[in-house]
């Protein structure tokens, strides 16, 4: 018996594959089309109206890449995904999605599957990414604002021995509460950042769809059982 089949037997999940990671690639665009207008109305309230739109071309244009890398590394795939992202989005989203791939992608260099150590490391490498890239800090009204608390949270629950499917449900858990409480803050960056007070009472649609993202990681793992 194969010794990830194994581990899911005796209902443990410890690592990640490749499959899994090409699957959460499909699921999120699948989140991003399902949302694509809610992301829109997000941004139409304190941004350009742009995001769900720019989201939505992204990752069909991935969805076109994938089958050319389907038999390669997770970290060939996320590099992939990062040019992709980098050469198709507009606005911010495109450099800072593509980054977080690009440097998730250096973590999983040469890796068929992922231990939970490993994956915690992956989504630590695409929020220093944003971090680098964006300049954001916690409660500036951005996608950081639900990634930082999430790896923190999947950080934890390594820490009290959880797997990496308890530790994903942890993370996602507490990034959905991040993300609501994205509405009462005010925007410093990006063109939210404009508003001024007017941004406060409005959920950040990059919080949003940085959610979107580790739900559909959460649901390819889940969904292995």
């Amino acid at each position: 018996m194969h010794q990830y089949t194994r581990q899911v037997c005796d209902g443990v999940f410890d690592m990640v594959t490749q499959a899994q990671i090409l699957q959460w690639l499909k699921i999120f665009e699948s989140e991003i089309e399902q949302n694509k207008e809610y992301l829109t109305n997000l941004d139409a309230a304190i941004g350009d109206a742009d995001h769900g739109i720019n989201m939505s071309r992204g990752f069909k244009k991935v969805m076109s890449q994938l089958p050319t890398v389907t038999h390669q590394d997770i970290g060939s795939i996320l590099k992939t995904v990062s040019m992709t992202l980098i050469s198709s989005v507009g606005g911010a989203s495109g450099p800072l999605y593509g980054t977080l791939f690009l440097k998730a992608s250096s973590v999983a260099a040469g890796k068929q599957e992922l231990t939970t150590q490993e994956l915690l490391e992956l989504l630590q490498a695409g929020l220093d990414g944003v971090l680098q890239r964006g300049k954001a800090q916690l409660e500036d009204k951005t996608m950081v604002d639900v990634l930082s608390p999430a790896v923190v949270a999947f950080r934890q629950a390594i820490e009290e021995g959880k797997d990496s499917l308890a530790a994903m449900q942890q993370a996602v858990a507490i990034s959905e509460q991040a993300l609501e409480n994205t509405k009462p803050m005010l925007a410093k960056k990006g063109r939210a950042s404009y508003l001024g007070e007017r941004s406060i009472g409005h959920q950040d649609p990059g919080a949003t769809s940085s959610y979107l993202m580790l739900r559909s990681l959460l649901k390819s793992i889940k969904d292995s059982e």
